[in-house]
């Protein structure tokens, strides 16, 4: 809400000009007076006809010597048109009208001295209210432009997280798909089984129930998740997704110094779903480690504090003397591991570390 009321900055220099009017021409009926009562009736219209009113007050300065009107004129020109030409004809304008004397039969060049001072006055007083419109006009149009950009930045923001999270809800969708249609397929293969060696003529009708319903539901489940892999922009096939077994392929090919070590009990075992949530987080610490701290030394350890998963990536400062790959990230491939995370009630943490290295955990809950 503003400050002022919306008249103001309309009102007020007029009636500052109306004041001005009086006390420097009296209230006697005159020229001088008519003049600089014209220039102060004059102002509120200057935003719509900046030029026009900045001509009218002319005669106010030159022969009636007020000074608001004039100045405030020619400060909205500036504001309004920031044309060059038109701003330095208007100033040698006002210098004129504020130099030469009324009537101008008055003017004398000596003493010399005081004549360049006036001359000088009259130039500064002229150049400030240019100046200044010049100023308030480009201070305007950087707010404008500095909103712009800012709407334009959360645009991008939310449509670049809408993108993240599409992209992840479609890696989940094609991970449900190879779940519930590994599922699917074995009941089916189980109906047929039975619709096959059974002779109970109840039983092979069920069976094939069964059967009928499950291709139909495999059918469908495909084609939703198909849909949901075009939403997200997920070009990738159906293919098996990686466990904790297929880490120590990925850390061989990752082209980086890792150190492995694997604390968790031979005989534990966790969800596919918490196998894959974990593979993927150490594939995007390692991303992450090549784009932000090439040449560091990497430490991957998996553990099971309290019967849970915890997967700790860790690594230490960039290596000066190894080139960056200049590669684009933006911390959004952390935002779709964190939602993973929480879907199956764990958590995900990635900070810097007090060495210039940085760390990722992840935690799961027991089975």
């Amino acid at each position: 809400m503003s400050r002022f009321p919306r008249w103001a900055p309309v009102v007020l220099p007029a009636l500052l000009a109306l004041a001005e009017a009086f006390l420097v021409n009296g209230i006697a009926p005159g020229l001088p007076l008519a003049l600089s009562l014209l220039a102060a009736v004059a102002l509120p219209a200057r935003r719509r006809f900046p030029v026009t009113v900045f001509l009218l007050t002319l005669p106010g300065i030159y022969i009636g010597y007020i000074w608001f009107a004039p100045l405030i004129a020619l400060y909205t020109v500036a504001a309004r048109r920031p044309d060059r030409r038109l701003l330095t004809g208007c100033g040698l304008l006002l210098a004129a009208a504020h130099f030469l004397p009324y009537p101008l039969s008055h003017l004398s060049l000596s003493p010399h001295r005081q004549v360049a001072l006036d001359l000088v006055d009259a130039v500064a007083d002229a150049i400030t209210p240019i100046a200044v419109g010049l100023l308030a006009r480009t201070r305007r149009e950087l707010a404008a432009r500095l909103a712009e950009l800012t709407r334009s930045r959360e645009r991008e923001d939310r449509l670049l997280a809408d993108r993240v999270l599409a992209t992840e809800r479609a890696r989940l969708a094609r991970e449900m798909h190879d779940v519930v249609a590994h599922q699917v397929s074995l009941i089916s293969l189980q109906a047929g089984a039975v619709l096959v060696s059974t002779k109970d003529t109840r039983a092979r009708a069920g069976a094939r129930t069964i059967r009928e319903l499950s291709v139909r539901t495999l059918d469908e489940l495909r084609h939703m998740v198909g849909i949901l892999r075009a939403a997200g922009a997920d070009t990738e096939e159906l293919t098996p997704q990686p466990e904790l077994d297929d880490l120590p392929r990925l850390l061989e090919l990752s082209a980086l110094n890792v150190t492995f070590e694997n604390a968790m009990s031979p005989a534990g075992r966790h969800s596919e779903a918490v196998e894959r949530a974990a593979f993927r987080t150490v594939q995007e610490a390692l991303t992450n480690v090549r784009k932000h701290a090439p040449g560091a030394a990497v430490r991957v350890r998996l553990s099971e504090p309290d019967g849970g998963l915890r997967v700790e990536v860790r690594n230490g400062p960039p290596d000066a003397a190894v080139p960056a790959p200049g590669l684009p990230g933006g911390g959004h491939g952390l935002v779709g591991l964190r939602e993973r995370a929480q879907s199956l009630g764990g958590t995900l943490r990635a900070e810097p570390t007090e060495d210039g290295g940085f760390v990722v955990r992840a935690d799961f809950p027991a089975p």
